[in-house]
């Protein structure tokens, strides 16, 4: 009977149109390609791109971010109230924020090491006085941890304040879990909410391929190669840089804390990844990345509650982008940084990237905060903000990467830990 109903699959599989049997992941990068190529030919004349193409990538992100909020505020509560316990809730937390600030501090390391190593800033050399660049106020720590809390419930969901957000679902979990068997409606009611976010959020994906080659299209034309080689070779470090950190430390984790082979890790974030190169935004990029990161296995609790965590304060890509921007602007200038300082930079870069959380810009506010900590003139961030968008699309990547690495390997700890327990009260 099996046999019969293979061979009667087979043909019907066989008979799909072409397009059909293409991948979503195949689909993303031909868009991906096409969106290149497209605006390579309209270099010469971007406002066709902007006016004609840009639209189409809009729209996209306009609808991601239409459902990025519900589709939070349900998870996460969803993810809450499955896990049944407000103390693993917190001890989940704590793990993911813990999980985040190392990585952070791997991915700053190795861009340092490789904008010293490889000379980024060599063979530029310009005075300050060329320079102009009005650098954000960045928020203090403090005023950043008494925002996260919103005076009012309906602002955060409006403005899409992720922090607040996120604190808001976190309250309604716990209070539900509180509240017993009387909170029965309201579990139905967010679960139900929460599948019907997923099936629109599924919807809104199918449409992917068009969202990139309408993001894609407009960069490229108005970003040509007169303005990249300049800085061409910042973009080539900062680049391998991340590359390296994606390979050895995301790799080295899924392979030893999450027993995954990191071929199928990479293959299964492959969608989401391309999506966060083309969009640039982490947070347009989460819906898409709770799907691939299920795929692979992880539970919904676990996806529900780290990857939304993961796309307001991880910031990887951002860490490295710190560290070779650092370097390079020093050399632009002639300033050699001691090893001290390079220190001071991987300290701040971690504590600037739950601090800034949130913030948009925040790669520019990190940065102004980094080079003020090390004395380097701050007017060099008008260097890289010619390509920031180049730069962004790749450190976005490797954000995401990060928290659907974070998320595989504490489902899978917690998994094994359980399971450990269970074999505990058996014997």
């Amino acid at each position: 009977m099996t046999d019969t109903l293979t061979q009667s699959q087979a043909p019907a599989e066989e008979h799909k149109p072409w397009y059909k049997r293409l991948s979503l992941t195949t689909w993303i990068l031909v868009a991906l390609v096409l969106g290149v190529l497209c605006g390579l030919a309209l270099q010469s004349n971007p406002d066709i791109a902007n006016t004609y193409i840009k639209p189409i990538g809009t729209i996209f992100l306009n609808l991601i971010k239409m459902i990025v909020v519900p589709l939070v505020v349900f998870s996460i509560m969803t993810g809450v109230i499955s896990l049944q316990d407000v103390r693993k809730v917190g001890a989940i937390g704590g793990k993911t924020v813990l999980f985040y600030m190392v990585t952070t501090a791997f991915a700053v390391v190795i861009g340092l090491v490789f904008a010293n190593v490889l000379n980024v800033g060599g063979g530029f050399t310009m005075p300050v006085s060329e320079l102009s660049y009005e650098a954000k106020e960045a928020p203090s720590f403090i005023d950043t941890i008494v925002n996260i809390f919103p005076s009012n419930f309906f602002k955060p969901m409006a403005d899409a304040t992720m922090l607040q957000i996120i604190v808001i679902a976190l309250v309604f979990g716990f209070g539900v879990i509180a509240a017993g068997k009387k909170s029965e409606p309201v579990v139905r009611f967010v679960e139900g909410m929460n599948e019907v976010c997923i099936k629109v959020m599924h919807g809104i994906i199918c449409f992917a391929p068009f969202g990139v080659f309408g993001l894609m299209a407009p960069v490229v034309a108005s970003n040509g190669p007169d303005v990249l080689l300049p800085l061409l070779w910042l973009i080539v470090v900062a680049y391998l840089a991340m590359g390296a950190h994606l390979v050895v430390v995301y790799s080295g984790m899924v392979k030893l804390l999450a027993k995954m082979s990191p071929l199928k890790f990479f293959r299964g974030i492959a969608p989401a990844f391309l999506f966060a190169f083309s969009s640039a935004s982490s947070v347009g990029t989460l819906p898409m990345n709770m799907e691939c990161t299920s795929k692979l296995g992880a539970r919904k609790e676990m996806t529900s509650f780290i990857l939304p965590l993961g796309a307001t304060i991880n910031m990887d890509g951002t860490a490295i982008y710190q560290g070779v921007c650092a370097i390079f602007i020093a050399q632009v200038f002639g300033i050699d940084l001691t090893i001290s300082q390079q220190f001071m930079i991987v300290m701040t870069t971690v504590l600037a990237s739950i601090g800034t959380a949130g913030v948009p810009g925040s790669g520019m506010i990190m940065l102004a905060m980094v080079l003020t900590s090390v004395g380097l003139p701050v007017e060099g961030i008008a260097l890289v903000a010619g390509v920031d968008r180049i730069l962004d699309m790749m450190r976005t990547a490797l954000n995401i990467t990060g928290d659907s690495a974070c998320c595989l390997c504490l489902d899978s700890m917690d998994k094994r830990r359980s399971a450990r327990k269970a074999e505990k009260a058996a014997a």
